[in-house]
């Protein structure tokens, strides 16, 4: 699928570890925040794609943390948590922002499928399917193809490189876009993901470097 990067925002430590564990198998890069102050931090310095959104949040109330991001970020989806599940608590979080709204306990299911329904909205407009050269990505199917040969692919190798579009993406880029604050920025996770891309996509090479810049399709 293609990348998307989301916020939890939510001060249970068990909650927020389990999503955020849940949404990383599901490919996403996701950042944890555990209260409104931060949230709204990490909301104004990374694009991200959803902020998955507890109401009641310390330091900074989940609704005041809504109010800002809409404000300032309207590209940026909430996905709104919370314990009430009264028609009033719902039209109050869709009123002061909010894209979706979604009551304690859900389904880690429709949590997923709610989330890629807002991804699809954030930002500019991404293609139903990717295509560079002779490489194809369906996001929706989760498949990738080279001249009609199936690729085995992970869901970070290939997404961002193709919504780049032919533009140069640097390293940092990469990792805003398809990692989250778990990469160590000193490591070599970029440059060994773009050896294993060149590695399975084959000849003839499909990843240029731009010396001092980073990768291009």
């Amino acid at each position: 699928m293609a990348a998307v990067r989301v916020l939890v925002a939510e001060d249970e430590p068990r909650i927020a570890g389990a999503v955020a564990r849940g949404l990383r198998r599901e490919g996403m890069a996701v950042d944890v925040a555990q209260d409104g102050a931060s949230a709204l931090y990490k909301a104004r310095v990374v694009p991200y794609d959803v902020v998955v959104l507890d109401r009641d949040l310390p330091a900074l109330h989940g609704d005041d943390v809504c109010r800002a991001i809409a404000a300032e970020q309207p590209e940026t989806k909430v996905l709104m948590l919370t314990a009430a599940r009264s028609t009033d608590d719902l039209v109050t979080g869709l009123s002061i922002g909010a894209d979706d709204y979604l009551p304690k306990p859900f389904r880690f299911a429709e949590l997923v499928a709610r989330l890629r329904a807002l991804a699809r909205r954030s930002g500019a407009a991404r293609p139903p399917v990717l295509e560079a050269a002779d490489v194809v990505l369906d996001p929706a199917r989760r498949t990738a193809s080279r001249a009609g040969r199936p690729l085995d692919l992970t869901p970070k190798e290939l997404a961002v490189l193709l919504e780049a579009q032919g533009a140069v993406v640097t390293p940092e880029e990469l990792v805003e876009k398809a990692w989250d604050e778990q990469l160590d920025p000193l490591s070599n996770t970029v440059r060994m993901t773009v050896m294993t891309l060149r590695r399975k996509l084959g000849d003839p090479p499909l990843i240029a470097t731009v010396r001092g810049s980073g990768y291009r399709v």
